[in-house]
């Protein structure tokens, strides 16, 4: 056996948390599994299971491995794959990284019929507002919105969200409508606090191609997307989000965009994948499916 046979057999067993069940659908000897599984516990030199007599669980070392030999295995077998004259529809797992309100307005929506072409891909999908380690954490891909940190991550640039100023017609109604940033002196904002920082965004607004920004009075913070735009629904202030995230908010009234010539300036958007990691079928092909997906709603790359 190899190295990619061993960890098979290793994942296999902490799936069924049974030697013999593993044993069983591998149609080898129980024998067999726990010699192989020795052998990777002593090239590692780490303690992958706890064994009782009835049930095996993963150690902390080997919950670290699993999703990590989940990925070896599929990509193995995915570049095994392109060699083939024939090679079969798209299979195996992809780990991916969304903000919260793209997850969950734009992609979900659009999975089944992607996942209807595909029928033997499986997709995790994490969605939040953090900056996540895509190495530590065994993801393949993430969706990163605003100017990105250096880091040794190959970058996809997809092009810019647009960004509006807007407030509930019941705040607008009470505290009138500004009309040039020197009016937000006498308006209230809800601050957006980011995950990764403890002061919140300042009002930012571009003007002769620069970015200017004021401090704006506020008493009310959100650290995601969901309870910002919420808190402008209930009339606590102003905020500045993607044109696209509250497009139909507009559209029905819930919220009026004001102080049209002094918008922030677009936030940059790419895709974003480890450099050590080649780019396997299942993931170029998630790419381009992404990039059609969001394109509506971006402008060009600078």
């Amino acid at each position: 056996m190899d190295r990619i046979d061993h960890l098979g057999i290793f994942v296999r067993i902490a799936d069924c948390g049974s030697f013999t069940q593993a044993a069983e659908q591998l149609n080898l000897p129980r024998a067999t599994l726990s010699v192989a599984l020795q052998q990777l516990e002593t090239r590692l030199g780490a303690r992958l299971l706890h064994r009782t007599t009835r049930r095996v669980s993963l150690t902390q070392d080997g919950q670290a491995l699993l999703e990590r030999a989940r990925t070896l295995i599929a990509d193995m077998a995915e570049l095994e794959r392109q060699f083939r004259p024939s090679a079969g529809s798209l299979s195996g797992r992809l780990r991916v990284d969304l903000p919260s309100r793209i997850a969950r307005r734009l992609v979900a929506p659009a999975l089944p019929a992607f996942l209807a072409e595909h029928p033997a891909l499986q997709l995790d999908l994490g969605s939040s507002d953090r900056t996540i380690d895509l190495v530590q954490e065994g993801v393949d891909c993430a969706l990163r919105i605003g100017t990105l940190a250096p880091s040794s991550l190959v970058a996809r640039p997809l092009g810019q969200l647009a960004l509006i100023n807007c407030a509930s017609p019941d705040y607008l109604a009470r505290h009138g409508t500004p009309a040039q940033p020197q009016d937000l002196d006498h308006h209230w904002a809800v601050d957006y606090v980011p995950p990764a920082s403890n002061r919140p965004a300042p009002w930012e607004w571009l003007a002769q191609g620069k970015t200017s920004t004021r401090k704006v009075p506020s008493r009310v913070s959100a650290n995601n997307a969901e309870t910002y735009i919420a808190c402008a629904l209930a009339g606590l202030g102003l905020i500045q989000i993607p044109a696209y995230d509250v497009a139909h908010l507009i559209a029905d009234g819930r919220l009026v965009a004001v102080m049209p010539d002094a918008q922030p300036a677009p936030m940059p958007v790419h895709l974003v994948y480890p450099h050590r990691r080649h780019l396997s079928r299942r993931l170029q092909t998630f790419v381009h499916w992404m990039e059609a997906l969001l394109h509506p709603h971006l402008l060009s790359p600078m």
